[in-house]
C-alpha cells in the first residue's frame, strides 16, 4: 500500500528486454534507500514494483508482460523521469489517500493551462473508469494522490499547485501524454459489495442505472 505522496524523483537508467517482459534499473534520486531490502515494494509512477536487486543509488525491478500491457511503463526509456514512493508502514502519515499501486487504466492529457500560480489539466479517462471518478474525490495519477476538481463523463480536471509541479513529473505533462490512473479503491469495493449475493455469479449484472433503480437507489426511468 502507498499514500500517493511522492517521496522522490528518479529516472530510468536502463531497460533490459527479456522475451515479453523487461527489467528496469531505476536511479532512486533522493529516495532514502537505507531501509529498503530486496523484495520490498516501491511505487514507480504509480505502479507497484518489487525491488529484485538493491545497488548504490538505485534498484532493479522486473515488469511482467501483463503490467506492460495495462500501464504506461511500456513507454519508459533510459532517462525517463519517474515518481517514487516506498511502501506505507503503520508509522507513516497518510497524507494522501490509500493507494494500492495497481493501475486501473491509462488516461491521456487533453489540455494544460495556467491558473494563477497553479496549473490545471484536463484528462480523458477510459470510459469504464468514469463511474469511479467523482468531483472532490481522490484519484491517483502516475502515483500522485490528487483531488478531482470537476468531472464530465469520462473527462475530469485537476488543479496542481507549484509544490506538486516541482516535486513530481507533472511539470513535464502536456497534451497527448499518457498517464497511469488508479481510482479510489473504496469505490471499487463498494461497487462489488453492492452486488451482494449476485457477485458470486459469473453473469452478475453491472452496477448501472438499471441495477440501481431495481434496488431502490434511484427512480426508475420511464419505459
Amino acid at each position: 500500500m502507498f499514500t500517493g505522496i511522492i517521496q522522490a524523483l528518479g529516472h530510468i537508467e536502463c531497460v533490459l528486454t527479456h522475451g515479453d517482459d523487461i527489467r528496469l534499473r531505476i536511479h532512486s534520486g533522493d529516495l532514502d534507500m537505507d531501509s529498503v531490502q530486496q523484495g520490498d515494494s516501491i511505487a514507480v509512477s504509480g505502479v507497484c514494483l518489487t525491488a529484485v536487486g538493491i545497488e548504490e543509488g538505485g534498484f532493479w525491478a522486473d515488469v511482467s508482460a501483463e503490467t506492460l500491457s495495462l500501464t504506461g511503463i511500456k513507454h519508459l526509456k533510459a532517462g525517463s523521469l519517474v515518481n517514487l514512493e516506498k511502501a506505507l508502514t503503520l508509522a507513516s502519515p497518510l497524507g494522501g489517500h490509500l493507494v494500492s499501486g495497481h493501475v486501473d487504466g491509462v488516461g491521456s492529457i487533453l489540455k494544460r493551462w495556467d491558473d494563477g500560480r497553479s496549473v490545471r489539466f484536463e484528462i480523458q479517462a477510459p470510459e469504464g473508469l468514469a463511474k469511479y471518478i467523482a468531483q472532490k474525490g481522490s484519484i491517483c495519477i502516475d502515483g500522485i494522490s490528487l483531488t478531482v476538481n470537476a468531472v464530465k463523463g469520462a473527462v475530469f480536471t485537476i488543479n496542481i499547485v507549484p509544490h506538486t509541479l516541482e516535486a513530481t513529473t507533472m511539470s513535464a505533462f502536456k497534451a497527448g501524454r499518457q498517464v497511469n490512473l488508479e481510482v479510489d479503491l473504496i469505490a471499487r469495493y463498494l461497487e462489488r459489495l453492492m452486488l451482494g449475493e449476485n457477485a458470486a455469479k459469473a453473469s452478475a449484472s453491472p452496477l448501472d442505472k438499471v441495477f440501481l433503480a431495481k434496488h431502490g437507489f434511484m427512480g426508475r426511468e420511464n419505459s
